[in-house]
Parts: structure tokens; sequence; C-alpha cells
């Protein structure tokens, strides 16, 4: 799987090989806090992650979203494109834009891509030693933003507990794992983790039992990510609040406001200090050929919108009554 960069204005991007390592340090962003206290000059940096479920598809949707809610970094998943069909679609829109691109793809199936007008360096792509299915997938990539190591990531879906798809999945959670924890820098993870990390983050826990996404091997894989010192960040600022980013495209799921949180920004300490807001962009779901996930936007510094949140706009729907739901994939 080849990398495409692309830079606009001032940018700079790189393609270096990825790094590989043995060890699980935490990774410790210190040296990143003292050089913001003694006046390094951090900009405020707003940085979305978006499973766009086919980005050729997306385009009308996505273009006009960036124009919207201008974001600085943006981790795209499930682009299901060839970096270079992904290069020639949306190249020349993105420069004009300002934002430079690194891709990493493969034809019809996964992909992933990082979209920066912070800066686009040290890009690396895959997971050092991860696993395959049977070769490696199109599924990590992370570039060095505006001081932040961001990695965009698509977690395997898993597909039914117990199979040798399922098994793959908590190889590739640990893979990950070990490739975050390898470097030490501030850094977040986005992306679509295919996980809600605990019962609130799933309309009724009742309706997925015997299903993938929530079983306690894939909870324990997550939460082993997050003991590097990885802080939740949506979650942590709304503790007690539904927040979800999927909702299946079936039996009017997003309507009734049946879905998950599963598209997760997850930053080390240094990082996570400077969050002013952290919400999810539910208009982004609405409307005439949306993706079945929405944008999840964190601001560091500044929040240009304020402290909005956590599902913009909020939901008008009930929340469901327990076990009176089944899943559209269980009727």
């Amino acid at each position: 799987m080849a990398l495409a960069c692309r830079s606009g204005g001032a940018n700079r991007s790189a393609c270096p090989d990825s790094p590989s390592s043995s060890r699980l340090p935490v990774p410790d962003d210190s040296g990143l806090k003292d050089s913001r206290r003694a006046g390094a000059n951090v900009e405020p940096v707003r940085i979305a992650t978006w499973n766009v479920n086919s980005v050729k598809q997306r385009v009308p949707r996505l273009l006009p979203w960036l124009d919207q809610r201008q974001p600085d970094v943006v981790c795209l998943q499930e682009t299901k494109l060839a970096d270079d069909a992904l290069t020639e679609l949306l190249g020349r829109e993105l420069a004009a834009r300002g934002y430079a691109m690194a891709v990493h793809g493969e034809p019809r199936w996964n992909g992933v891509a990082i979209l920066s007008r912070a800066g686009l360096d040290e890009v690396a792509t895959g997971l050092p030693g991860g696993p395959g299915f049977p070769h490696q997938e199109a599924r990590a990539l992370s570039a060095v933003c505006g001081g932040i190591r961001v990695h965009s990531v698509y977690v395997p879906n898993g597909r039914v507990p117990g199979s040798e798809h399922y098994h793959y999945k908590l190889d590739w959670l640990a893979a990950l794992r070990e490739a975050v924890a390898a470097r030490q820098e501030a850094a977040v993870v986005c992306g679509d983790m295919n996980i809600a990390p605990a019962d609130a983050d799933v309309f009724d826990p009742d309706a997925y039992v015997g299903q993938t996404h929530v079983t306690a091997p894939e909870r324990e894989a997550l939460a082993r990510l997050l003991d590097l010192g990885l802080h939740d960040v949506v979650r942590e600022r709304w503790p007690a609040e539904r927040i979800f980013t999927y909702w299946d495209y079936r039996a009017g799921m997003f309507h009734q406001d049946l879905g998950m949180r599963i598209d997760l920004v997850l930053a080390t300490p240094t990082v996570a200090e400077r969050v002013r807001a952290a919400w999810v962009d539910r208009q982004a779901r609405k409307g005439t050929g949306p993706s079945d996930h929405a944008p999840v936007i964190v601001d560091l510094d500044e929040a240009p919108d304020g402290d909005i949140g956590p599902v913009v706009p909020p939901p008008s729907a009930p929340s469901a009554r327990r076990g009176t739901v089944t899943l559209p994939q269980s009727r």
C-alpha cells in the first residue's frame, strides 16, 4: 500500500518508513508541557475525526462541511479508495483550502487519511509488526500536525464474537497499543474504534447481547490502550450525557437516536488539558447522502463556537426503553 503526501502553502510532508518497537513504555509528553510553559508558539487547533464510509460518495457532504466547520486537522476513515484515486479526487479541492493530505488506502475497502493545515510531518503508515487478514490492511496512519502526533485509525469490525475476524480485531488493537506506546510524544488517537467503551455508549445494552463492539475482551483491549495515559476527551467532558456517533442506516435508527458511541478521540495528558470543547457534529449525519457516522470535533486552546455539546444539534427522540428495540441485523 503506497502513501501519497501532498502539501499546500508552507506545510511540508515527509513519508519515512514506519518505525518498529518491541517495548511498551507509557507515552511521556511532559517535554511538550514544559515547552508550552516556556512560551513556545502553540496555536489553537480544531481536530476532527470522521468515518465517511466512502469518500467518493461523501464529497458533496465533506467539502461543504470543511468550509463550515473549518477544522485544522481531519482524520478520515473508510475512504475506500487507492491512494492515487483519492489524491486525484480531492487533492486540488483540499489544496485550495490550505490542507496538506496524507493517505493510506486500498480500493473498495478500509482506508484512512489525514488532512492538515497545521503541518504534516513524519508520516507513518500501518502498524509496525501488526497483524494482517491475510495482509496488513489500510487501517492506520499517523503524522505530526501542530506538534501533536495524530493517529487516524479504523479498527477492524470483528463481525462475530469468537470468529477469526474477532481475534484479528483483538490482535490489531494490541498492535495499536504497542505503536502508540513506542512514541514518546504528545498524541491523539482518533477514529472509528468499533468499540463502545461502556454500556452508557449504546442506546440499550440488552440489544447488543451476543454482538461485537460491546464484549468484555474488546473493551479490555480498549482499556489497555487508555491505560497508556490516554483520555477519552468527549466522555470526560460529558460524563453523564447520552452521546452517539454511529447510527445504522436501517430501520430509522438515526431518527430514533438508536446509536452507539464508537468514534473516539483519545489524547495524551498535555493534549487533553488543552481541550476547550469536545462534541459530536450530529448535523453532518442529517440530510441527503450522509455517512452512517457523525464527525467528532475537539477544540484545543480556543473554542470558536463556545463550549458546545455534547451533541449538536441534540436529538429530539426520547431514550429508548430498555429491552424494547431489536437491532436490524437481529431481525
